[in-house]
């Protein structure tokens, strides 16, 4: 498989508060990368400095050729539902073609190219019909399609996700990891997630980040795993009788 993005001897964080410390990890295509890590760990910021938000402070992060388009790097996000402003006036259909805007100039229209891809996203998500609808209107599962359809507008190569299940219904959860173990076979995703019992179904390796990163290839849900993880995990596992297996904080 090609490499996507090399991150080297990488240490992060804001002002002088370093949060990620000589974290390394590869990107491939077509990889599928569950990032997991106790809340203050570094999770988020790993993405940041992904997504060129925050600078680095020391280390490196390469992106290969093929992730260079027009001004920006073939990547697509979805944050946070928390993080999306509700008030704002603006529709689905401007959400969605707003992933292109990373390619444009400041003042420019949107190719008959640009619009019916944008028209396609949002047929496949089920969204057409609520295109002029404020975002403000809409419910949780909705306002995930919309970004969903905003972050691939881009044919981006590696798709980044934070915490996609958060505020949505159990039906739209299940139809995004289908939807993400389909676009799977046409890119790389890197899924934030603190739930292990849904994700270890669909992600084929770990990223464990709490101020280090280890990374686990495979997805079974092992004891080195949960040792690395350093907080409690809730587990659900299949057999005779259901139950839950709680880890307990490492002293």
């Amino acid at each position: 498989m090609d490499t996507l993005v090399e991150i080297r001897n990488l240490s992060a964080g804001y002002g002088q508060n370093i949060v990620l410390r000589d974290v390394n990890l590869t990107i491939q295509q077509f990889d599928f990368i569950g990032v997991i890590g106790p809340n203050g760990g570094g999770k988020t910021t790993l993405l940041k400095a992904l997504l060129g938000l925050i600078p680095t402070m020391a280390g490196e992060i390469i992106f290969e050729e093929s992730m260079v388009g027009g001004n920006a790097h073939r990547i697509g996000y979805l944050p946070q539902i928390n993080n999306i402003d509700r008030k704002f006036p603006v529709s689905v259909y401007d959400v969605v073609r707003s992933g292109l805007m990373s390619r444009k100039r400041l003042i420019g229209r949107y190719s008959r190219e640009e619009n019916e891809r944008s028209n396609q996203l949002m047929d496949e998500m089920g969204i057409s019909g609520i295109r002029n609808k404020a975002i403000g209107e809409l419910s949780g599962g909705q306002i995930q399609r919309a970004l969903l359809c905003r972050a691939l507008v881009n044919n981006p190569k590696l798709l980044i996700l934070d915490e996609p299940n958060t505020y949505v219904d159990n039906r739209f959860e299940r139809e995004l990891y289908e939807k993400l173990k389909l676009l799977n076979d046409k890119l790389a995703i890197l899924l934030v997630s603190h739930d292990l019992g849904t994700i270890s179904t669909y992600v084929k390796s770990y990223a464990c980040v709490n101020s280090s990163l280890h990374y686990h290839s495979g997805n079974e849900v092992t004891p080195e795993l949960l040792k690395s993880y350093e907080c409690p995990i809730q587990i659900i596992s299949h057999g005779d009788i259901p139950h839950t297996v709680l880890h307990k904080h490492l002293t």
